[in-house]
C-alpha cells in the first residue's frame, strides 16, 4: 500500500473509533477501519469526544493496534447544546430536507461554536507543521476555521457524511452564510456525490457571489478551495469474506430454518426519520394488501437499533413504528406467520452479513441519505450464484452508483414500495446475476480504501492554506 508523503494523517471527528482491546474488529464500520489503516502507516492520531460527561477538558491519549487516538469529555450543557441540540435538533433535520422538524435556538448555535472552540484549541498544540489534518462531518463545520485563527497553517480537509441541502433550504438557517464561510478555511471539502457538491456550488454562487472554476476549484473573495464528490465505500473484500465465514454462515442458516421456506426482506436501518421506516412499513403493507395469496410467503425482518433517546423526535418515530409493526401484524398474522419482525438492537457485522446473505430482499429506503453504506453491504454479502435484489431508494446517497442494478423506489410511494418488492420476488435468477454483477463492480471497485485515497490524493494536490475569509 501506498504511503502519503506526510508526516502523519490527523483525523478529527465527534466520536472516535479507534481499535481497543474492548472492541472486536466486527463491531468496527468501514470508516474506522480506512481511517485506522491510514493512522497506522503514517503514525497518527484520531481526536474527537470520548462520550462521557464531565468537566475535565484534558486530552487523554491512548495507542492501541498501531493507532493512537486521544479524547476528551464534554460536559452535559456541551452535550446538550452541542450535540443534542445544534448538530441533532437542527443540522441534521435541516440536511436532510426535514425543516418541519429542525429546531432553531440559540443556545444551541451557542454551544455547537464553543465546543469547536474547545476542540480547536487542545488540539492546535498537537499539529506539527507537515501534518495533514482530515476534519469529519457536521459536528465539526467550524473547527478547520478555528484551527486557522490558531496559526494552523496545514493542509486542512473537511468531509461531509451526510446530505448538503438546498439553497432555499439551507437559507432558513439562521447564520448560514457564517457556517459557509468557515468552509473556506478548509483546503478540500467532500460530498458523498454530485447532488450534495451542486448545492453548495449553487449556495456559493447565489448567495456570495463566488465563482466556480476548472477541476472543482470554487472561489469567493480571494479564498480558492476545492470541492469534490467523493462517495464513500465498504471495506469490500472483507466483508465478502466475512459473509463466507463460520459465524455468518450460521446467522444465514438460522435465519432459513426461522423463516421455513419463506422469503426474507430485510431492512437495516439506525431508528431515524431520515431513514423512511413508516414509509416503508405502509410500502409493505401495501405489497400484503396486493397480493393475498402471497402473504405467507414473505416476511420482513426490520432491524432497528434505537439512537439518540434524549431527542424526543427520535422517541416520537419508536413509537410510530412499535404502533405500525403491532397493526400490521394484528391485521395480516396468522397462527404460524407473522408477517413483520421488528428488532430494537444492533448485531455485529459478521452477523448481519449472514442475515443480508439469506435476505431475498434488501430493502434500503430512505427519505434522504448521505450514502447508506446498508446498500453496499448488502450488494457485498450475496451469493454470486443466487442473489438477492437491492430496491433502494433513489433518495439515497448510494444511488448514483447503485442504480445500475437496483430497483429505484420514490420512498414516500407506498405503491412503487409494494410493486418494487412483487417485481424484485418474481425476478429470474439470470436476471438478479446480471442485475447483482453490475453492483459489486462498483462496491469492489470504489471501496473504502479508493474513497480515503481519493480525498487524501485531493488534499495533497491544495496549496498550503493562505487567507481565508474572515467569519
Amino acid at each position: 500500500m501506498e504511503r502519503y508523503p506526510m508526516s502523519r494523517l490527523i483525523v478529527i471527528s465527534n466520536r472516535v473509533q479507534a481499535p481497543s482491546p474492548d472492541v472486536g474488529s466486527g463491531a468496527q464500520g468501514g470508516l474506522a477501519v480506512a481511517l485506522n489503516a491510514a493512522l497506522a502507516e503514517e503514525d497518527g492520531i484520531w481526536f474527537g469526544w470520548s462520550g462521557e460527561t464531565s468537566d475535565d477538558r484534558e486530552l487523554r491519549f491512548q495507542t492501541y493496534a498501531g493507532v493512537t487516538s486521544a479524547v476528551m469529555d464534554l460536559s452535559e450543557q456541551d452535550v446538550e447544546e452541542y450535540y443534542d441540540g445544534y448538530a441533532n435538533r437542527t443540522l441534521w433535520p435541516l440536511f436532510h430536507y426535514r425543516l418541519d422538524l429542525t429546531e432553531f435556538e440559540r443556545d444551541f448555535q451557542g454551544g455547537y461554536e464553543r465546543v469547536n472552540r474547545v476542540f480547536g484549541e487542545r488540539i492546535g498544540p498537537h499539529i506539527r507543521p507537515d501534518d495533514l489534518v482530515w476534519v469529519h462531518d457536521y459536528h465539526m463545520i467550524p473547527l478547520g476555521w478555528v484551527l486557522r485563527q490558531q496559526g494552523v497553517t496545514n493542509r486542512i480537509g473537511f468531509f461531509l457524511h451526510i446530505p448538503w441541502p438546498p439553497r432555499r433550504l439551507l437559507t432558513a438557517l439562521p447564520d448560514h452564510r457564517r457556517m459557509v464561510e468557515a468552509l473556506f478555511a478548509y483546503d478540500v471539502v467532500g460530498f458523498q456525490n454530485d447532488e450534495w457538491l451542486d448545492s453548495f456550488c449553487n449556495y456559493v454562487t447565489e448567495e456570495m457571489g463566488g465563482s466556480i472554476g476548472e477541476n472543482g476549484a470554487v472561489t469567493v473573495g480571494g479564498r480558492t478551495i476545492r470541492a469534490i464528490s467523493c462517495p464513500i465505500g465498504i471495506e469490500a473484500k472483507d466483508f465478502i469474506a466475512e459473509a463466507g465465514g463460520p459465524v455468518a454462515r450460521a446467522a444465514q442458516l438460522q435465519q432459513l430454518e426461522s423463516g421455513v421456506g419463506r422469503s426474507l426482506i430485510v431492512g437495516v436501518d439506525r431508528l431515524d426519520y431520515s431513514k423512511g421506516l413508516p414509509e416503508r412499513f405502509s410500502g409493505y403493507e401495501r405489497f400484503l394488501q396486493n397480493h393475498p395469496d402471497r402473504r405467507a410467503l414473505v416476511y420482513l425482518l426490520q432491524i432497528a437499533p434505537p439512537s439518540r433517546t434524549a431527542v424526543q423526535t427520535y422517541r416520537d418515530i419508536r413509537n410510530t413504528l412499535e404502533q405500525m409493526s403491532g397493526r400490521i401484524n394484528g391485521a395480516f398474522a396468522d397462527t404460524d406467520w407473522v408477517p413483520i419482525r421488528y428488532v430494537n438492537k444492533g448485531y455485529a457485522r459478521d452477523v448481519l452479513a449472514g442475515i443480508y446473505r439469506a435476505a431475498r430482499i434488501g430493502l434500503v429506503t430512505p427519505l434522504r441519505d448521505g450514502m447508506n453504506l446498508v446498500a453496499k453491504e448488502y450488494v457485498a454479502a450475496q451469493d454470486p450464484r443466487d442473489p438477492g435484489v437491492l430496491v433502494l431508494s433513489r433518495f439515497a446517497g448510494a444511488a448514483p452508483q447503485l442504480g445500475v442494478g437496483a430497483l429505484l423506489v420514490n420512498p414516500y410511494s407506498a405503491e412503487d414500495v409494494a410493486d418494487a418488492i412483487d417485481k424484485a420476488l418474481r425476478m429470474p435468477r439470470a436476471e438478479r446475476i446480471e442485475r447483482w454483477q453490475a453492483m459489486i463492480d462498483n462496491v469492489v471497485t470504489e471501496d473504502v480504501i479508493w474513497w480515503r485515497r481519493r480525498f487524501i490524493d485531493a488534499l495533497l494536490a491544495q496549496p498550503v492554506a493562505g487567507d481565508v475569509l474572515t467569519v
